[in-house]
């Protein structure tokens, strides 16, 4: 297994959910960490909770200036990041295509997407220039299968997919890995920032189920870092057994009905 004991990981969107159970699970095998998000009280408590050096940054991935200064300006003894968990990301509505905002779109596309491009640009030229690292994207099950209201959403993490396998093919001849761990149904605040802080619609999506959790997500994230550094897991798709494959829609009504 690769020895994760003082190594630096950088986790973004850690202020909840599977960012927030990676920097536990990074934690209790001693690595430093340095953990960002945008809500400065919630990184405090983590910081508080964990043994380990910990840094924190609040920041907001979509702004590609802060993102590069506070990379550029990690402190040396967190300078060199060995693990990189581009967690940060959110769905927003779950309207049809056309009658979905547009506000929610950009939001969606603007952190999916271009914060996880700031923030894996302004990290890889160091593990390239040291030769080795983990770029860990989180992707889902949307970008490959779609479903009602999924639009856009499923849209941006196909694009992880894609972007995942590309960085793999550009750093062909380094020692850098690259892993998407594509999450299906899992109970986090996902749907409830996905309904706008409705917790009643929130619950819903879970009633009856046993989802995975943001520590079983962790755990993925952990073993696919922790594995010697030969492995490299490109994709890893992980869904409860409650969830499956839907059949194709077949719309029977008369035509023109």
């Amino acid at each position: 297994m690769t020895q994760l004991r003082d190594a630096t990981v950088f986790v973004t969107g850690a202020t909840s959910g599977f960012g927030a159970a990676a920097a536990r699970r990074f934690a209790a095998a001693g690595a430093r960490l340095v953990v960002c998000g945008r809500r400065t009280e919630r990184l405090a408590q983590l910081q508080a909770e964990l043994t380990v050096p910990v840094l924190t940054l609040t920041l907001d991935v979509r702004d590609r200036e802060a993102v590069a200064a506070a990379i550029a300006g990690l402190p040396p003894e967190f300078a060199e990041i060995d693990v990189l968990v581009n967690n940060a990301g959110l769905a927003a509505g779950l309207d049809p295509a056309q009658r979905a905002d547009l506000d929610d779109w950009d939001r969606m596309v603007d952190t999916n997407i271009k914060g996880l491009l700031y923030v894996t640009r302004a990290v890889l030229p160091g593990m390239v220039a040291r030769n080795r690292g983990h770029v860990i994207n989180l992707g889902s099950v949307a970008g490959s299968y779609p479903y009602p209201g999924g639009n856009a959403y499923g849209g941006t993490k196909a694009f992880v997919k894609q972007f995942s396998l590309d960085l793999r093919a550009d750093l062909f001849g380094t020692k850098v890995r690259v892993t998407n761990i594509e999450p299906g149904l899992c109970e986090t605040e996902f749907s409830l920032v996905r309904f706008g802080g409705d917790a009643e619609r929130a619950a819903k999506v879970y009633e009856g189920t046993t989802p995975l959790s943001a520590d079983d997500i962790a755990e993925c994230i952990f073993w696919t870092a922790a594995l010697p550094a030969h492995i490299n897991i490109n994709r890893l798709e992980v869904m409860p057994v409650v969830q499956a494959f839907s059949a194709f829609a077949v719309d029977r009504r008369p035509s023109g009905s």
